[in-house]
Order: C-alpha cells, then sequence, then structure tokens
C-alpha cells in the first residue's frame, strides 16, 4: 500500500439495505456477489437473539446460528459493536459524514493518501465489488485523520473489510471500526494501533504456541531458521491468510470475545498444520510459505465448525493473565528499544555460535534452552554469573551472584554425563523474605527440564491441566493489578478452606507476575512449589517429591517427581554434581 497517492472514485451511495425476506437478503451495495459463498444450510437465528445474555451469544457465535445468514450479519454485526465498551468521545456515523465531505466532496475523482501505519500492511478485499473496495479506502482514509495516534496496525484493514461486506452504508462500518478501535474494556483489546503493541502480541502468540503446541513448535523449531520469526506471522495466518469464509465466523466470534479468541484459532491453525505435514517434508522448505499455503487452502484439511470446535478446545488461562503477558513482553521490547517498525533480534541470534561458552552445554544446546523460555527474555543474549568452576561449590557464593537477577536459569552436568536444568523466574534474594522460615516462592512460569540424554521440557502443571484451579474472582482481585506474589503460605483464604489464594501487598512500580500464584484458586500447595532456598541447600519443585534438590556444598543432590510440574526424575535420583551454572539475561 505504502504512502503513494490512491486514486479514489467517488460515486452516488444507494441509501437501502435489503434484510427483508427477498431472495436478496442481506445483499449490499459493495460486494460482489458472484463471489460470495453460498448458504449450504438455512440459519436458525433465534428472533430474541440479541436480549440473550452475553455468554449465550458467544456460544451461539461459536456455534455458527449466524453463519449462513448474511442478513442476521448486517442485523447483529452493528447491535453487538454498540455494545462494546469505548472511550466517551468516539467518531461516529455524523463525524464520518462530515469528515468525508470535507475531504471527497461531491461526487467527484479525488486523490488521497492512505494512512501511513498501513505501510507494510495486507489490504484484503475478500468479495467486495470494485466500488466496495473504493469504500473500504475511504473509510480507513477517514480512520486516519480521526485516530492520528495509531502508527501501525496490520488488523485493521482486514476488520474493516469484513465489516464492509455487511455495512448499510460507509458511515456504519466507519462507526463500527472506530468502536473497536476506541474499545476500552479492561483486558480485552481488540485492534493493535502501534508496531510496539503488535510486537507484544507476536511474542505472546510465540509464549502460547511454545506452551500448547509443542509438537508443532517442535517441528518448527527444527525446520526454521527462526522460529521467532515464523510466529511473527500468525496474525496474517488469519487475516488475510483464511478464505473468506472462515475469515468471517472468526470475525464472529472476535467482535464478541476480542483478540484472545484470535490467539486460539491461531494455535489450531498451528495444530493441525503439524498434523498435516511430516518433519521430513519440512526439510529445505520455506516454512513460512508452507503456511501460508496450508491456511489458503485450509478447506482441504478441516471445516471452520471443527477449526472452531479445536481452537475452544484449547484450554488457555484467563484474559486477564494473557494481559499481563503481553505488557511484560511490551516492556521487554521497551527496554531492548524496539519500539518502531524495525527487525527484532532473532533468539538464536541472541546465543552467539562463535563467542558463547559453557562447561556444560554446547551452544546448540543452549539455542535450545533459550528457545523454551518466554519470549519476553529470550531478546537477550545469556550471561554468565555463577559456576562451580569458576566460583567454587559454595551455597552462599551461588546466592550472592545470583541476586538482583530474574530470571534465572540453572544448568547441572552430573558424574554420570546427563544434564539437566530449570528455568526460574523470580530473584533468589526473594527467599529473605521468610526470614528462617523456609518457603516457596516464584511463579508458573518456571519449569524443569533436561538436555542430555533427550531433551525435554515439564512446566507448571496448570498449563496442561487448567482444570486443576480456577481464576480468582474479580470482586478479589486487587484493582488494577499490579503487585508480585508474596510469599507461599503466608495467608490463605478462609471464606474457601479447600482452595489456596495468596494476596500479597500492593506494589504500583511493577504489573504482576504472568502466572502469579495469587491470580489462581489452587488445589493445594503442592500445585505451586516452584523454587526456594535456605542456608540447606535449595529446592525445585514439590509436592510428592521434589522435582530438583541441591544440598549446600552444591555437590550432591536428588531428583524425582513432584506434583508442581509433573515431571519424571531429570536424571539418575541420587548424583553427584561435576558442574553446575547458573545464567542470567543481559540487558542492553
Amino acid at each position: 500500500l505504502g504512502s503513494s497517492p490512491v486514486t479514489i472514485v467517488v460515486t452516488s451511495e444507494a441509501d437501502t439495505w435489503d434484510i427483508d425476506t427477498s431472495s436478496c437478503l442481506g445483499r449490499g451495495q459493495f460486494v460482489d456477489w458472484d463471489k460470495m459463498p453460498e448458504p449450504q444450510q438455512p440459519a436458525q437465528i433465534p428472533p430474541d437473539v440479541l436480549s440473550r445474555p452475553r455468554k449465550e451469544l458467544k456460544r451461539l457465535a461459536r456455534e455458527g446460528c449466524w453463519a449462513w445468514s448474511h442478513a442476521g450479519r448486517a442485523r447483529l454485526y452493528p447491535r453487538l459493536i454498540q455494545q462494546v465498551s469505548c472511550r466517551l468521545v468516539t467518531p461516529d456515523a455524523l463525524v464520518y459524514r462530515d469528515v468525508a465531505g470535507r475531504l471527497f466532496g461531491k461526487p467527484s475523482v479525488s486523490s488521497h493518501p492512505l494512512p501511513e501505519f498501513l505501510e507494510g500492511c495486507p489490504m484484503p478485499t475478500y468479495c467486495l465489488s470494485p466500488h466496495g473496495v473504493t469504500a473500504l479506502k475511504k473509510i480507513l482514509v477517514c480512520v486516519g485523520t480521526q485516530f492520528p495516534d495509531i502508527t501501525y496496525s496490520p488488523l485493521l484493514p482486514a476488520v474493516a473489510a469484513l465489516l464492509l461486506h455487511y455495512s448499510e452504508d460507509e458511515a456504519q462500518c466507519f462507526e463500527s471500526v472506530s468502536r473497536l478501535i476506541a474499545s476500552n474494556a479492561p483486558h480485552a483489546a481488540y485492534i493493535d494501533q502501534s508496531f510496539l503493541a503488535h510486537q507484544a502480541s507476536c511474542m505472546t502468540f510465540g509464549d502460547l504456541a511454545n506452551k500448547h503446541c509443542p509438537a508443532a513448535h517442535r517441528l518448527i523449531a527444527g525446520a526454521a531458521e527462526n522460529v521467532l520469526e515464523v510466529y511473527s506471522e500468525w496474525l496474517s495466518w488469519l487475516f488475510p491468510g483464511l478464505p473468506f469464509g472462515y475469515a468471517v465466523r472468526v470475525l464472529d466470534v472476535f467482535l464478541l470475545e476480542g483478540q484472545k479468541v484470535l490467539y486460539r484459532i491461531a494455535l489450531a491453525l498451528l495444530k493441525q498444520f503439524r498434523l498435516s505435514v511430516t518433519p521430513a517434508g519440512l526439510q529445505g522448505s520455506d516454512i513460512k510459505a508452507e503456511l501460508q499455503a496450508f491456511v489458503r487452502n485450509i478447506a482441504e484439511h478441516v471445516s471452520v465448525d471443527k477449526l472452531l470446535e479445536r481452537a475452544f478446545g484449547i484450554r488457555l488461562f484467563s484474559r486477564k493473565e494473557i494481559w499481563l503477558l503481553q505488557m511484560a513482553n511490551r516492556k521487554a521490547l521497551m527496554e531492548r528499544g524496539i519500539t518502531v517498525v524495525q527487525r527484532r533480534l532473532p533468539f538464536h541470534l541472541a546465543v552467539d555460535m562463535q563467542n558463547f561458552s559453557s562447561s556444560i552445554v554446547t551452544a546448540q544446546e543452549m539455542r535450545l534452552v533459550w528457545s523454551w523460555i518466554p519470549e519476553r527474555f529470550s531478546l537477550f543474549p545469556p550471561l554468565l554469573l555463577f559456576s562451580t568452576s569458576e566460583d567454587g561449590c559454595s551455597l552462599q557464593r551461588f546466592y550472592t551472584c545470583c541476586e538482583g537477577y530474574e530470571p534465572t536459569v540453572l544448568l547441572i552436568k552430573t558424574t554420570e554425563g546427563e544434564v539437566c536444568g530449570a528455568f526460574l523466574s523470580s530473584d533468589w534474594s526473594e527467599r529473605k523474605k521468610n526470614g528462617a522460615t523456609s518457603a516457596f516462592f516464584g511463579t508458573g512460569e518456571c519449569f524443569v527440564f533436561t538436555v542430555r540424554p533427550e531433551a525435554e521440557r515439564y512446566e507448571w502443571v496448570l498449563i496442561k491441566k487448567p482444570e486443576l484451579a480456577k481464576a480468582v474472582p474479580r470482586s478479589r482481585q486487587r484493582s488494577p493489578s499490579p503487585a508480585p506474589e508474596s510469599r507461599l503460605g503466608c495467608s490463605q483464604d478462609r471464606s474457601s478452606p479447600n482452595h489456596l489464594a495468596v494476596p500479597s501487598p500492593q506494589r504500583r512500580d511493577r504489573l504482576s507476575p504472568f502466572l502469579a500464584i495469587r491470580h489462581f484458586l489452587l488445589p493445594s500447595k503442592t500445585a505451586s512449589m516452584f523454587m526456594s532456598g535456605s542456608r540447606d541447600g535449595i529446592v525445585i519443585g514439590g509436592g510428592g517429591g521434589q522435582a530438583l534438590s541441591l544440598d549446600a556444598s552444591l555437590l550432591r543432590g536428588h531428583t524425582e517427581h513432584c506434583e508442581t510440574f509433573d515431571n519424571p526424575p531429570l536424571c539418575q535420583e541420587d548424583f553427584q554434581v561435576q558442574l553446575l551454572e547458573a545464567w542470567g539475561f543481559q540487558s542492553a
């Protein structure tokens, strides 16, 4: 698109929108009806659908209640969007008519550049007629004048194009788009409006894919030179990647549920891609092109109903948890100086193959570990904090070297040649808050892993089994949200004796950590025993056993199954340490 002038032919517009019972149900003036998919079955829309509770509306949208009714969408879309909570002053249809009248004047030929925020963004036209394409460009030009703070928004053109298919006129489409842009619903953004926000969403998708699609992640990591660059195109898999019949079904649920729906469907596409290809078939191929081709031909692999069913079968955490992850990713990008359109440092370059040096793992093995950690940390290269070969076998020295760094990666090589370790999300200085008492701390981002003889990662059990816990009710959450978790077990919710809730003092200078245990009602303490340290040793993972434990000499250790990570023993159960290293993350 760029910012070059686009010739807009302004023609007179019909004032009517046919949604009666004629044979042209929902026929809009902007649509090329030869391109529109024909209804395959009659729509069964309840006459009182708009008075149904929101939860019921979500269920109906997911099930495709109005999937085959163009007229139904034409009636429902504007009303659903009117229910979106947005800023007090939001441009509406009257504003559009005024602005469009001043910009484009009477029916004539005018030239206006598209907004700069569309540079490099695809503008799908789906089933729009030439007149519809012109109308779409006019709407986007007016959006640019009314929302000057938008600097980058690849999703916006696709949403505007899809809504235009079912809009009465340009002004109605503009008002609908404006309300989605101006949404102020908590933790439920619709449209990213800057490169920073978009990149944070790409990082968030990478984190979710890493957790919820491990098989697909391994497949892509093995075939792609840069797995994070593959994930950075996740939004284009949906728009403009999906064909119109699929894209509009995504829009049905998106209008009711926000951006979380897009993550779900992109994850379902990734899972389906994994089922449709073989690792051997991807060797030497362009994985990004393969994914785009797969999405374009998605109808050959899975129906839209089955795709949505699988998407909503993925057990994601709450909208607030995902929002916290996005905010953390935004903060990491800002610390890295990435706020405008530019290439992001790929994760594999963070581990410099030429200069990386470890006595325990190779650079290639460290790359693998770096691909497991949350994206906001993988932006930074590893920094050796402590090594028994250089700093000696002293637990106190270990604490001294690691304090002030958050998070850290622990690597252990046994005398049998096995290599295992842990990603630890919290600063080891947290242990001091418990005084002489040894207590657990950390967040659900902690995980344990093995590198040799086989590489495997074991995450918090609630990631695989979220049904084990519930989100803390809003009435008991601290608003607006920021605060790190306090020590485990310091306070329990007396009104719910069977669940553990961990409140903490408010600190306004930082966001609450992603997957902090105080956000969940846990069935027991054993589901959240992440890390613990005392003068006698360190423990990682608990409940029915300890995933990793080391004595004060850092020479002897033990590993077994634990409930927090649901892991097998990471090496020989009773082992002797040959080497131990702790790694931090080197700030820019």
